[in-house]
């Protein structure tokens, strides 16, 4: 892997480890982990052998939490533009690797949420076992009823009564609650519904998974993709009662929790498509220059139209991928909220040239494309459902423009100084 970007002598080397890792383990145990997963009901109560295997590996090669930038003392120390680079290293087998380093989604946001925003109690309880990989986790913020691309239209309430929050609401799209080591969720509500400033309205509770009043209703689909055993749920809460203790970082500041937690959790899902675009492309190219694959008498790569397809694979790759660096640079010289119109640019961009790079892979196989013989079906899945997580292209796109259309003042001040001195120059004779 070459980039502009300068790392660590130590990161190129977890870079080493962590491609021979992937090669030589992770992308073979991949149908073996989907075999272990099982059929029916056990999909949701079983986790693959091999996962526990892959995981003990990692823990002794070092390549064991990775993503807790330098600013957390619990972390390994890299900054997050050097664990931007082994994402993308995951991401070439996205089902598997990430969660055998212990950096899988959504464990890795609620991690640093603890570790940001936790209590001494807080983190001796769910972030020590997390981080040793004991456990898994949600985080509950997506309902059913409401447009949950504006959180502001949360519902789900959060009352204090005495010592204790009260939780009553429905949630969908909780990746991890199906687990059966799922044992915490991290669930954002109102506590504060009638604050005047809808940002301060919202709170997260802390909510152990054995809590009464908890119903897993049932796991959703993604174009027929379950994903177990963490799956995607539809989560109900009935009278959930916890203590004022698990509030996260006080009442009325979830959306500050959420942004801190998001900003760089979207560089980490960016950089691990980057790998599954390349993981695409490979495939694409192992297709098409297969001497035994001949369409009018010619193999598939000395038709214009394949070839020209890889080689606008290829830019759109590179290209994408120094987006996401340079957010991720940008994020260690400032902070995620420093970061906010550069992260925006590679979750509006990244996702849809991963959607693209899959496709035209998809249609140089021809029907294989489609089927469960190649990742690429389960990649455009998942590229697909990125378009729409951790905030739609729509939002990120309002976004942006709202940065750029801020400099509208400073560019006709500039442009009215141009004509001055343009002025100038002229009533001068046209001399300097």
């Amino acid at each position: 892997m070459t980039s502009i970007f300068e790392v660590s002598p130590r990161c190129l080397e977890l870079q080493r480890k962590l491609i021979d890792f992937v090669n030589n383990d992770c992308l073979p145990a991949e149908e073996i982990y989907e075999s272990q997963v099982g059929t029916g009901d056990k999909r949701w109560t079983t986790v693959p052998p091999i996962m526990e295997d892959l995981k003990a590996k990692a823990k002794s090669l070092g390549l064991w939490n990775l993503f807790l930038n330098k600013s957390y003392p619990e972390g390994p120390g890299l900054t997050n533009l050097e664990y931007a680079t082994l994402c993308e290293i995951t991401g070439r087998c996205p089902r598997v690797a990430p969660e055998a380093l212990n950096c899988s989604a959504p464990d890795t946001g609620n991690m640093e949420v603890f570790a940001k925003y936790g209590t001494p109690e807080q983190k001796a309880k769910w972030l020590v076992p997390l981080m040793n990989g004991k456990i898994r986790s949600a985080f509950a913020m997506t309902e059913v009823a409401v447009s949950s691309s504006d959180a502001t239209n949360i519902e789900t309430s959060i009352e204090r009564v005495g010592d204790h929050y009260i939780i009553n609401g429905l949630k969908w799209w909780i990746s991890g609650a199906g687990d059966p080591r799922c044992k915490v969720y991290l669930v954002m509500g109102k506590s504060d519904p009638n604050n005047e400033h809808k940002y301060r309205q919202q709170s997260i509770v802390v909510v152990p998974a054995d809590t009464p009043g908890i119903e897993v209703v049932r796991p959703m689909q993604v174009f027929g993709y379950d994903d177990a055993p963490e799956g995607h749920c539809e989560v109900k809460f009935t009278n959930v009662r916890v203590p004022v203790a698990n509030i996260i970082l006080g009442e009325g500041r979830g959306f500050e929790v959420i942004q801190g937690r998001l900003g760089p959790g979207r560089i980490h899902h960016c950089m691990r498509a980057i790998g599954m675009a390349e993981r695409s492309l490979d495939v694409m190219i192992a297709r098409v220059t297969d001497p035994s694959r001949r369409t009018f008498g010619r193999i598939l790569a000395r038709h214009g139209t394949v070839a020209a397809d890889v080689a606008k694979m290829r830019i759109e790759i590179n290209a994408s991928r120094l987006m996401v660096l340079s957010a991720a640079d940008k994020i260690d010289k400032t902070d995620a909220k420093g970061a906010l119109r550069d992260i925006a640019m590679a979750k509006i961009m990244v996702p849809q040239m991963l959607q693209r790079v899959i496709d035209l892979a998809i249609q140089a196989h021809g029907a294989a494309g489609v089927s469960q013989d190649f990742p690429l079906a389960r990649f455009y899945a998942g590229a697909r459902t990125l378009r729409i997580a951790d905030g739609p292209d729509e939002v990120h796109t309002m976004q942006l423009a709202r940065f750029e259309l801020m400099r509208g003042d400073d560019i006709r001040a500039r442009d009215n100084a141009i004509k001055a001195r343009r002025a100038q120059i002229l009533n001068n004779g046209s001399k300097l």
